[in-house]
């Protein structure tokens, strides 16, 4: 599992930052509370989906997603992009993190699954049906993935309630992550990625669809829903979707590429696996080389997204900067 301090160095603050979301993580699986900005789970809930759940969201991670929603949030208030989000502003930025989170979580819960891509190792421990079981794995899945809904309509005021659960439904669902895991798998039925140039260049445009939405509607949400709750207007949640969906496609090829050169344990999950299975990724259609030099020139475009947020944006540019240049 990795550390804190393995991600402490992206830029100034995103430590404290993350350390709100596992606070905030911890809260919302907690027992029923009287303070905070969250209510717990209930006491019904059965002990054992309880500790599937607990055993794959406080797991550990990046929590780059939910990180990148407070730090779209703030950039928005610091240039003064956001208005009419003080009065519940940290509280609505953080349940928008959180929902971030939960969504992702259960998206690998459920990807991890023997009958999706089938592995046994996630954030360094075992994954969730390993460590349960196959049922309990699918039914907490489901339980993150509601939770997530019910800890957005706890927001305030209703229009950021309507904003947030539409972005995250649609980068979630059947035209967005679910879509593109949908197309994975039947890439990944079609055999071994192809030699000739022709069929080459359509494969490139099919994965660069696919993790569009696989991977980048979910990070294109999360920078989009920090500039819902922080009252951003059309504009500036528009380059915030452009810089997230850069973000994205940057951290895509850039995973594609760890897989090759890094461990199980510094990834934390299973190293090597899409070679073995033969998947289509982007250093098997474009060379370690070039999809390096895809991964630059596309967080290049991440960081140009910016330019109207100004210098309080000096932090989304670093993320994008350091999804082309981590080890793990």
């Amino acid at each position: 599992m990795s550390s804190p301090a393995d991600h402490a160095e992206l830029f100034p603050g995103f430590e404290v930052l993350r350390d709100r979301v596992e606070r905030a993580l911890r809260e919302v699986l907690s027992p029923p509370q009287q303070s905070g900005p969250f209510a717990g789970l209930d006491a019904d809930c059965p002990d054992r989906l309880r500790e599937a759940m607990r055993h794959s969201l406080l797991a550990g991670g990046k929590r780059l997603r939910p990180v990148l929603t407070l730090a779209c949030d703030q950039a928005c208030r610091a240039n003064e992009a956001g208005s009419g989000a003080d009065r519940h502003g940290d509280d609505n930025a953080l349940r928008a993190a959180v929902a971030v989170e939960l969504v992702h979580t259960y998206s690998l819960v459920h990807d991890d699954l023997p009958c999706m891509d089938d592995d046994d190792l996630r954030r360094g421990r075992p994954t969730c049906h390993v460590a349960f079981d196959e049922a309990t794995a699918v039914l907490a899945g489901d339980a993150l993935l509601t939770l997530a809904f019910q800890t957005l309509a706890e927001l305030d005021p209703p229009g950021a309630v309507a904003g947030c659960v539409v972005t995250l439904a649609r980068a979630a669902g059947a035209v967005g992550m679910v879509a593109g895991q949908m197309a994975d798998l039947e890439a990944e039925a079609d055999g071994p990625p192809p030699t000739n140039d022709v069929d080459r260049l359509s494969a490139g445009a099919h994965l660069q669809s696919i993790h569009r939405r696989k991977t980048g509607a979910l990070i294109a949400a999360s920078c989009e829903m920090g500039g819902i709750v922080a009252g951003a207007d059309r504009g500036t949640r528009a380059a915030l979707k452009r810089y997230g969906e850069r973000l994205g496609l940057a951290f895509q090829i850039a995973d594609d590429l760890l897989d090759l050169s890094a461990d199980t344990a510094a990834l934390g999950k299973t190293a090597g696996k899409d070679v073995a299975a033969g998947k289509l990724t982007y250093p098997a259609l474009h060379g370690e080389a070039g999809s390096r030099r895809m991964a630059e020139t596309v967080a290049g475009e991440a960081i140009a997204a910016l330019e109207s947020l100004g210098e309080a944006a000096e932090p989304l540019r670093a993320l994008a900067r350091y999804a082309v240049e981590r080890d793990r």
